[in-house]
């Protein structure tokens, strides 16, 4: 008797922390999901279709997974891959040909998960390199909010002020703050009126997928490196400090799949969560580990219940006042980009390498119809390889 008021002070601990878990990572980056996707030539409408349904493969990962084997294996939509998407030219061939690229994207994830050597040929890139590239991407992002301030004080001031002030009162809120923010803001300004109601049905929009090597090596390739090396392995590493060893071949092969099967409806890309995984594995979701496994179940149900109001979300994303979803996005990336600043620059051996990555990418330089991601890649490469071929014994 004495054992049941701690095993359901357990559980609910764990639902709570799943809750928060899904509510944190949903709004502090839904702005980026839907700034990437419309950056590559997604409508309102198709960009809501591909927040819905990347909530609908995540969240049921989320629960499979935690269910199955028992430990809090949460799955996150690709926050850095949208973060590159939207300092990407909308390619040539519209929205229909990112798709094609989506697609792509997912068939490298899933074989990444079946074939050994795949998996550890991108293990060999230097994480210097793989950091300095998705700074450089999240620059002109980060710098977005500010720059709106600059010019339009009376719409941005309240987020930043918001974002601030619960930075240092609560900082896991602070992006959340500055949503509820942004959503007061619109609110004054009217957007919510504007809102055509035929707008906010759920609804899931079909976009035949197109092919381009172009795009494949401007989007899809970027696209995987930086989902793998910015969320997959770090994931892994987030469950293993609580002591979970991560599913992680079949995790692959299965946010593989559902970003292939969910590209035609607008999903860029999911992926193992990893800072939002700590919600879930962590102390916050009760003393006892083998219990936590609710967390991650909770969480997968949250994003099942957001999925069907992602097409409202776009719409009144659509109608804001210039730039105040941009200023959302910006303050939301501002953790990950001082954190990838961080591990790029932190050793001496790979600086210069990452530095060159760093600037390459933040450039926004386009080669042959290819974008800056890809090329700061291989020039950090060939850096690194031009460094280390002077060093003896290297």
């Amino acid at each position: 008797m004495s054992a049941r008021p701690p095993h359901r002070g357990q559980s609910s601990e764990a639902v709570l922390a799943g809750v928060i878990s899904a509510v944190v990572g949903f709004s502090s980056s839904f702005a980026v999901v839907l700034a990437g996707l419309t950056a590559v030539g997604a409508s309102p409408a198709e960009a809501g279709s591909g927040v819905a349904i990347l909530c609908l493969t995540m969240g049921l990962g989320c629960v499979l997974f935690s269910w199955r084997f028992r430990m809090p294996v949460t799955m996150a939509w690709s926050t850095p891959g949208a973060a590159l998407l939207a300092t990407t030219a909308a390619p040539e061939g519209g929205f229909a040909t990112a798709v094609g690229a989506f697609v792509l994207t997912g068939v490298l994830i899933l074989l990444t998960g079946l074939f050994r050597p795949l998996a550890v040929l991108v293990s060999r890139i230097p994480p210097a390199i793989a950091s300095a590239m998705l700074a450089g991407v999240l620059l002109p992002l980060c710098v977005a909010p500010f720059l709106s301030l600059a010019q339009t004080p009376l719409v941005i001031g309240p987020l930043v002020l918001t974002w601030l002030v619960l930075l240092r009162l609560a900082p896991r809120w602070a992006v959340p703050g500055a949503l509820a923010a942004a959503v007061v803001v619109m609110g004054f300004s009217g957007t919510f009126g504007t809102l055509d109601v035929a707008s906010l049905q759920p609804r899931l929009t079909w976009t035949a997928p197109e092919f381009s090597w172009d795009v494949a090596v401007a989007i899809a390739l970027p696209l995987y490196v930086v989902t793998m090396t910015s969320q997959n392995i770090p994931g892994v590493t987030v469950l293993a400090s609580f002591g979970y060893p991560a599913p992680m071949r079949s995790a692959l092969v299965y946010t593989g799949a559902a970003t292939s099967l969910g590209a035609p409806v607008g999903g860029h890309a999911i992926n193992l969560a990893a800072i939002s995984a700590a919600l879930a594995a962590g102390p916050e979701a009760g003393p006892d580990p083998a219990r936590r496994w609710l967390a991650g179940v909770t969480c997968g149900l949250v994003y099942l219940l957001l999925g069907p109001l992602s097409p409202a979300v776009a719409a009144a994303s659509d109608a804001a006042p210039a730039g105040l979803l941009a200023a959302v996005a910006g303050l939301a990336l501002i953790a990950t980009f001082a954190s990838s600043a961080g591990t790029a620059l932190s050793s001496e051996t790979t600086r210069v390498p990452a530095a060159v990555t760093f600037l390459v990418a933040a450039s926004g330089v386009v080669v042959a119809g290819v974008g800056a991601a890809f090329w700061a890649l291989i020039a950090g490469l060939v850096v690194d390889r031009v460094i280390k071929g002077h060093r003896p014994g290297e």
